[in-house]
Order: C-alpha cells, then sequence, then structure tokens
C-alpha cells in the first residue's frame, strides 16, 4: 500500500484527504493552520512539521494551495519538497495556478528524480466530500497509472490531458465556463424576479431545457433559500479568472465574456463578498439591477 502525504487542508483539501485516508492508505498530514491536522491526526493520519518532512516518508505527497506562489515554495522552498526527495517520489498539485508554474515546478523536482502531476480538480465542497470531483492531468502518464488508485479515492472522473501544464490549462478552462454559468444564473433570475415573472418557476421551466447545466440544478435552491455560503468561495473564484486571464495574455488570446465576468467578481471583493460563494455574484447583479432577488 503506499504511503500517501497531503499539504493544505483547507475547505476542500481536508475532505480529499479524509477520503485517501478512508480508502486505507497510510496518511501523512501537514498545514499551517493546526485544527485541521487534529482532526485527521484523530482519525489515523500522521502529522509532518514541514513539506521536506512529508516527502521524506511517503510515496506520493499532494498539495492543495491557494496559489502559485504558494505552490512554488511549497514546493522548491526551504523545507520544500525538494528537500525531501527522493527517487521515485510522486508530486502531484491539486492546486489551481498558472501552468506555466506547474512546469516550473515540474522541471525543478525532475532534477530530484521526482515525477510531478498537475491535477486539479472541479465539483466543489461537495463533489470533495463525496469523492466525486473531476479530476484533470497532466503530466506522464507513467506515474499517473501509479497514482490513480489515490485519485480514484478523491475523484469520480480522471481525464489525462497532456503533459505537464495540460491539467492546469483545463481547469482555466474550466473556470472560463463556471464563471460564465455563476454570471448567467445571477442574470437570469434577477432577469426574471424585475421582469415580473417568479424566479423559481422559471428555473423549474426551463432546467429541463437547452439551459440545463449543472449550475442551474445546485445552486438555485441555495440562493432562494438565501444562503449565500462558499462551496467554492468568491476570492477563489477571482484568483482563477486571473489565472486565466494571464495565460490569455501570454498567448495573445481574446475573452471578452471572460474579462467582463472577471470584473464582476472582482466587484464582489470590492462590496466585501469575497467569502461568498461563487453564485452570490448575484449580489452585484441585485446592486447594479436595483432588485433583489428575494424580494416579494
Amino acid at each position: 500500500m503506499m504511503k500517501v502525504g497531503y499539504i493544505g487542508l483547507g475547505l476542500m483539501g481536508k475532505s480529499m484527504a479524509r477520503n485517501i485516508l478512508k480508502a486505507g492508505f497510510p496518511l501523512v498530514v501537514h498545514n499551517r493552520s493546526q485544527g485541521a491536522i487534529r482532526e485527521l491526526t484523530a482519525e489515523g493520519a500522521q502529522p509532518a512539521n514541514s513539506p521536506a518532512e512529508v516527502a521524506k516518508n511517503v510515496d506520493i505527497v499532494i498539495t492543495n494551495l491557494p496559489d502559485s506562489p504558494d505552490v512554488e515554495l511549497v514546493a522548491l522552498g526551504s523545507n520544500g519538497i525538494i528537500e525531501g526527495a527522493h527517487q521515485g517520489l510522486i508530486f502531484i498539485d491539486n492546486s489551481t495556478i498558472k501552468p506555466a508554474t506547474s512546469r516550473l515546478v515540474a522541471e525543478k523536482l525532475g532534477t530530484k528524480g521526482i515525477s510531478c502531476l498537475d491535477a486539479p480538480v472541479s465539483g466543489g465542497d461537495i463533489g470533495a466530500k463525496q469523492g466525486t470531483l473531476a479530476i484533470m492531468v497532466g503530466g506522464p502518464s507513467e506515474a499517473l497509472e501509479q497514482a490513480r488508485p489515490v485519485l480514484e479515492a478523491m475523484g469520480k472522473t480522471i481525464t489525462h490531458v497532456g503533459e505537464a501544464g495540460a491539467g492546469q490549462i483545463a481547469k482555466a478552462a474550466n473556470q472560463i465556463m463556471v464563471a460564465a454559468q455563476m454570471v448567467a444564473l445571477g442574470e437570469l433570475l434577477i432577469f426574471a424576479r424585475k421582469a415580473g415573472a417568479d424566479p423559481e418557476k422559471v428555473v423549474e421551466a426551463i432546467q429541463g431545457g437547452a439551459a440545463q447545466c449543472w449550475t442551474l440544478d445546485v445552486k438555485p435552491q441555495r440562493l432562494f433559500a438565501g444562503n449565500r455560503e462558499p462551496g467554492f468561495k468568491a476570492y477563489m473564484q477571482a484568483k482563477d479568472l486571473g489565472i486565466v486571464l494571464d495565460t490569455a495574455r501570454l498567448y495573445g488570446i481574446p475573452l471578452a465574456s471572460t474579462s467582463v465576468h472577471t470584473q464582476l467578481f472582482n466587484a464582489m471583493l470590492e462590496m466585501g463578498m469575497s467569502e461568498q460563494d461563487n453564485s452570490a455574484v448575484i449580489g452585484v447583479i441585485e446592486a447594479l439591477a436595483g432588485a433583489e432577488l428575494l424580494d416579494g
């Protein structure tokens, strides 16, 4: 049985690490804050004091961190994974970061005999808890096949997209669609409300047609209940859209609608809604329209 390390136990990382533990893999964990460490240690995980210590003691080390600089620091910095390197170690990054950073980390760790997979995920906190995430993978196919049993503990769909960085390109593409759906949902609900139709009935009417999508299936009932608590936080959506636009600029790709969606998510942050769910972008649309979903 492969021994696994997990670094970064936030909203999704903790659930993903827990599913690895439930699948029977010996688990070593490290996190900046100690609450999640205590929880998982009580469930059978082994704590470690640094990323280097994790890497030294496992066959597969996984990170789930907020942004590109965090992954670079944990992988390549002082007491980082690179300092616990050993031949045959597989590094998997579940974070959403710039494809260029994934390629840099893979190149640097590769010099130490570490195989690297960029493996960002989609499915939110529900998918993380239920182990039904979609996992998009970049990196060597041999390493993926070795790591597949661990990835299967976290996700339902595992797709090898291509070489290093390809998983992050797929995740950036995913976030283009997610942002568009969240904005469209907010717009259609406020459009219905202000134009004089019951938004709940409108959703019921269009759910079975061409507008059907995960967002329309999952998010409206939360919004109708007044629940804007995060499954995926708005500031993370804004961060991911920044990655999309940075990458688009690098390759000279025009993304007109994504640029507008990014402005709306950045407005959420300016309006103090950064910790709310990404579907709460409806709050910006409410402010612009002068109408609220739950009015009437």
